[in-house]
């Protein structure tokens, strides 16, 4: 939604409202969607300096960066409190969203009904059920527009029979959770007229249907070279009681598709940190499951993406990735091969992100999260190391294994 604010009237620039970002699976900092194919977070600078100086092999595998952007809170006439962007002088042009955006929509009855213990106000129903009536748009939103109208409230995250963590409902909510939270902090220490800078990265999931998402934390080591002692022993307790010791690599978030049920099956952090070795493989198994079957498909090239990734990292003196994430990212809506036949798709070239031949899975592997990466020469260095990340390489080359195990026993 495109805005007028009053503080900038002189130079008639309008704001664009940053919406939540309902696919982010993990991370603390809130993820907010600037338009169909960018999304925005905020400005850490170590971040901002890695994405300007990034090795050209490297590219291929992180989100293209798009700049900064200016942000300040900002109130509606109904007392709903929002994020607004200015665009920079070279990204001046904002994408305009509906007001009647799935998102928005979302967002907007979130806030009424987490500011009221009365629940629902009928007129909220109605003007909510208005939306959603006039609503147009992809499936995945439509998806996550049409079972938030019938429930107002957005879920808490229940834990099965085993005690792990599941939602059930057609989104994703811990992006709306780390939103509400990134409102309130700013909300409690700044004025409304307070600016903040915000990166803008590309959205790597616009081009799917039902995007399937596997966040996971890369390496042996979480801590960055200026944390705290405290911080230290905290990420380090982190690490030796999950899997980031034994196979340098842990689930960190987690949505998957069930076409049997139609909706995200999602897990967050808390149930990564709780997984096992075997766990693990048994979480991969699962974000390879749609409900109805397992998407062998995918694997090898997945695996074909994560060795090419192997290579470039291997080849990237000085640089380590500590705390950095790693996205594997897949549709979850069916090949027309295999809902048309029955038959199992052919395996899928490479292709640019978002791009493949008509009927051939979709499949992207991205590096995420660089606020506390390192390298030689980069800003507030602290320490100098040699060759590339071993830890990062660990978990990297037990990833590839345990899918190849996968692949070799489907």
């Amino acid at each position: 939604m495109v805005v007028q604010d009053s503080a900038d009237a002189g130079d008639a620039r309008v704001g664009v409202r940053l919406e939540p970002f309902l696919h982010q699976v993990g991370g603390h900092l809130s993820v907010l969607q600037y338009d169909e194919h960018t999304v925005c977070k905020p400005l850490v600078s170590r971040k901002q300096r890695f994405y300007e100086s990034l090795p050209l092999a490297m590219k291929q595998f992180t989100p293209q960066y798009k700049g900064t952007v200016t942000v300040h809170l900002w109130r509606d006439s109904r007392g709903h409190l929002s994020l607004v962007a200015h665009p920079q002088k070279d990204n001046r042009e904002p994408f305009k969203v509906s007001p009647e955006s799935a998102v928005v929509a979302v967002w907007q009855t979130l806030q009424q009904t987490t500011s009221s213990s009365a629940g629902t106000h009928p007129l909220a129903q109605r003007q909510h059920a208005q939306r959603a009536h006039a609503l147009t748009e992809s499936p995945s939103k439509a998806l996550l527009r049409s079972e938030f109208h019938f429930s107002a409230q957005v879920p808490s995250l229940a834990e099965d029979a085993n005690g792990n963590q599941v939602e059930r409902r057609g989104f994703n909510p811990w992006g709306l959770l780390c939103h509400q939270a990134h409102l309130s902090r700013l909300r409690a220490n700044y004025t409304e007229d307070k600016r903040h800078h915000f990166l803008l990265l590309e959205n790597l999931v616009s081009w799917y249907t039902y995007p399937c998402i596997l966040d996971l934390k890369m390496g042996t080591r979480q801590h960055g070279d200026d944390a705290s002692e405290e911080k230290k022993a905290r990420h380090t307790r982190k690490c030796e009681q999950s899997t980031s010791a034994c196979l340098g690599v842990r689930v960190c978030g987690m949505q998957v598709y069930q076409t049997d049920k139609k909706h995200f099956l999602c897990k967050d952090k808390y149930y990564g940190r709780k997984l096992s070795a075997e766990g693990f493989r048994q979480a991969l198994c699962q974000f390879l499951h749609n409900g109805a079957r397992r998407r062998t498909e995918l694997l090898q090239p997945i695996l074909h993406r994560l060795q090419a990734l192997l290579a470039v990292i291997r080849s990237q003196s000085s640089y380590r990735f500590y705390s950095s994430s790693l996205l594997v990212i897949y549709d979850g809506q069916e090949p027309l091969e295999m809902t048309a036949g029955g038959q199992h798709p052919p395996e899928a070239p490479q292709m640019a992100p978002g791009v493949s031949p008509r009927g051939l899975a979709k499949v992207d592997i991205r590096m995420i999260d660089f606020a506390h990466a390192t390298y030689k020469g980069s800003w507030k260095e602290l320490t100098t190391y040699d060759g590339p990340d071993p830890g990062y390489i660990f978990g990297l080359e037990n990833l590839i294994g345990i899918l190849r195990d996968i692949q070799e026993g489907q």
